[in-house]
């Protein structure tokens, strides 16, 4: 048997012979006869040095587990454990266990770090200073403290805190010896020392919540308080509490209050997470608010008319729009998105700037011609819009577009971000905001259910999820313009006083289709196509010195208000209905 077991046997054998010699199958431990307070933990070795007996490894068949051995020695079998518990002045709680485990078998401990110490509060424990010599491995995992025992012998040494409580004229010292072995304990030996002496000791053995005394638990003439406990089952524990007198050492109990609601109580975890919570939705909607207070002035503010018209050499009259601003831009600014008016708009541009021409071929019926090819006068987004139009066809008709709106809205959004009037592309903008908020909402839900029936705090659950759902809120209320986007805004506002309060009569007649062509694009973008054009009712087309509007081809040139009406209908229907090439 010893040469099976080697070095590793040998060794558990004479730890065997020593802490078992000297006392009887029913008999109390024999005390030491030293009354002095020992100055260390204390060993577990009585005097003399007997011989090995073989048999204490592996005790015959037929005698019972635990049975004394020939001369009255008990042996320590597998599965066995003797513990040393030494409580230090700072209130530490110094551990040493020896566990035996037999040959290809292994042991494993899940001891609970968090117990429950009431209706209203959890105590919490702390182990730090894991030591280990032999074969086993440990591990902090969430409140439980994990060990691992294969075979052989093993001592594993570590420091617990929070083991000690102040009460009314006294300390109590509370430590779970043994508890959560996935394998039956056959024999349980442990000691504890303190400074001073117990005063009284209840140890508590079998599973949680019972009151069932240990099998020996008594203080010695040198103040070592001594338990011993047979055939402990699997899962059960020896729960130890020590009573001392007052100031003995530091106290360092922790308890965690769960509230009356349970899982759903306020503590401090689940406190500290409201507490975020609220600093972050006062941020979240304290920006909100500055952000759309800022929109809602630009959007409320009374511009009035700005003057759009400028005279130049020999006093013709040019419009000119505001900072440059183009039709397709204006209203993707505006409204935070591009629209099937704000493509029309840029196709009239188009029209209006020679880049097309627009030409009636039968009642209800246009088609859109190519004048020039687009050069780098256009922006990136007009060239997109001019090549979904024509591609290489000279001629398209009004009915057979087929233009890709999400290529030309990709374009549109990437050139007013260019331009700085967004931050982000606000279509992306709001509804990533709006995915992550929903996410977290959903997270928080999960985490609610889970700490709800795990460790509690089920509060922090609930923040995550008022939390999402404000972001996804608060995110579809967000406006996405920059401050340089509301100041356009305010400049769109001038102009579109100016569409609604211009007199076509105070512009010079020679100029007159100039300034409604130039202007018209705006207007079919902010909605004022019919006002507009009204204005120019009287227009003589022929005033510049060339018959007809320059863009648009009529048979009826007095009837270009209502066609070019009919017009943007069927554009918007061709475009709002348009499939992308295939």
């Amino acid at each position: 048997m010893l040469a099976k077991w080697g070095i590793p046997g040998a060794a558990v054998a004479a730890i065997c012979v020593l802490v078992g010699l000297g006392q009887s199958a029913g008999a109390q431990p024999t005390l030491p006869s030293d009354p002095k307070p020992p100055s260390s933990v204390p060993s577990l070795k009585p005097p003399g040095k007997p011989s090995l007996d073989p048999s204490m490894l592996n005790p015959p068949k037929s005698r019972s587990a635990g049975a004394p051995l020939p001369g009255g020695v008990k042996p320590l079998l597998p599965e066995s454990i003797n513990i040393a518990l030494k409580l230090e002045r700072d209130g530490s709680l110094s551990v040493s266990e020896q566990i035996f485990v037999q040959a290809r078998k292994s042991m494993t401990r899940r001891a609970p770090l968090r117990i429950k110490a009431g209706d209203e509060q959890d105590r919490v424990f702390t182990v730090r200073d894991v030591r280990v010599s032999g074969n086993a491995t440990t591990e902090i995992a969430g409140d439980e403290f994990v060990i691992r025992v294969g075979e052989g012998a093993t001592t594993i040494r570590y420091k617990v805190d929070g083991a000690v409580t102040d009460l009314d004229g006294r300390q109590e010292v509370r430590w779970q010896v043994a508890s959560g072995w996935d394998t039956k304990v056959r024999f349980l030996r442990a000691s504890f020392i303190a400074p001073e002496r117990p005063r009284s000791v209840s140890c508590l053995a079998g599973a949680f919540g019972t009151d069932s005394k240990c099998g020996v638990a008594l203080t010695d003439e040198s103040q070592v308080l001594r338990v011993e406990q047979e055939g402990l089952p699997v899962g059960e524990r020896v729960d130890l509490t020590v009573e001392l007198p007052a100031r003995t050492v530091g106290a360092n109990a922790r308890f965690d209050d769960i509230g009356t609601a349970g899982a759903f109580g306020l503590t401090t975890a689940s406190g500290v997470g409201l507490g975020a919570l609220v600093l972050a939705l006062v941020g979240g909607f304290m920006l909100l608010w500055l952000a759309r207070g800022r929109d809602a002035r630009a959007l409320a503010t009374d511009v009035g008319p700005v003057e759009l018209l400028m005279t130049g050499d020999g006093g013709r009259v040019a419009f000119a729009s505001p900072d440059g601003v183009l039709p397709g831009q204006v209203g993707t600014v505006v409204d935070e998105r591009v629209d099937v008016s704000d493509v029309a708009a840029t196709v009239v541009d188009l029209a209006v700037r020679n880049y097309l021409f627009i030409r009636e071929t039968g009642q209800g019926e246009w088609a859109l011609v190519r004048r020039n090819p687009p050069d780098a006068s256009l922006t990136d987004y007009e060239r997109t819009v001019y090549r979904q139009l024509l591609g290489d066809a000279a001629e398209v008709p009004v009915t057979g577009l087929r233009v890709d709106l999400g290529a030309v809205r990709d374009a549109m959004y990437t050139d007013v971000v260019s331009r700085e009037w967004f931050a982000r592309r606000p279509d992306h903008d709001r509804s990533l905001w709006s995915i992550v908020g929903v996410l977290l909402a959903f997270l928080g839900v999960v985490a609610t259910v889970v700490l709800a029936l795990t460790v509690g705090n089920a509060l922090l659950g609930l923040a995550l999820v008022v939390g999402g759902l404000g972001l996804a809120l608060g995110a579809r209320m967000m406006p996405a313009r920059t401050r340089r986007g509301s100041v356009l805004v305010q400049q769109v506002r001038g102009l579109l006083s100016y569409l609604r309060a211009t007199d076509a009569s105070t512009i010079p007649a020679v100029d007159r289709e100039m300034v409604l062509s130039r202007s018209l694009p705006y207007a079919v973008v902010l909605g004022e196509v019919e006002g507009w054009v009204r204005r120019f009712a009287d227009l003589d087309t022929s005033a510049d010195g060339t018959p007809g509007i320059y863009w648009y081809e009529t048979g009826s040139p007095a009837e270009f208000p209502a066609r070019f009406a009919a017009f943007l209908m069927a554009l918007d229907r061709a475009l709002g209905g348009a499939q992308p090439p295939r």
